[in-house]
């Protein structure tokens, strides 16, 4: 499923316009963006939770060179299904 289709189905399901659908799905999604920006933990019970993960600064290898290069410190979202998610799944 893409953003499209998400944006069918939600309106499909609740009736508004695909117009409409689309807004509240951007809307959850720069929701969460935000919330995510200032290292906010989002948690929707009993579907997961959204949080950030810190890496930090390593060496790696180029695998054509095998040239040592600094990859640097980033930070990284992560989701964590949770329990009702999971049992709709199983």
């Amino acid at each position: 499923m893409n953003k499209n289709d998400l944006i069918a189905e939600v309106s499909q399901e609740t009736g508004l316009s695909k117009a409409d659908a689309a807004k509240a799905v951007d809307s959850v999604f720069d929701s969460i963006t935000r919330s995510l920006k200032a290292e906010q933990e989002v948690r929707l019970v009993g579907f997961g939770n959204f949080h950030v993960a810190k890496r930090e600064a390593s060496v790696g290898r180029n695998p054509r060179t095998g040239e040592e290069i600094q990859i640097p410190a980033s930070k990284q979202p992560k989701f964590k299904a949770g329990k009702g998610l999971k049992d709709a799944i199983n």
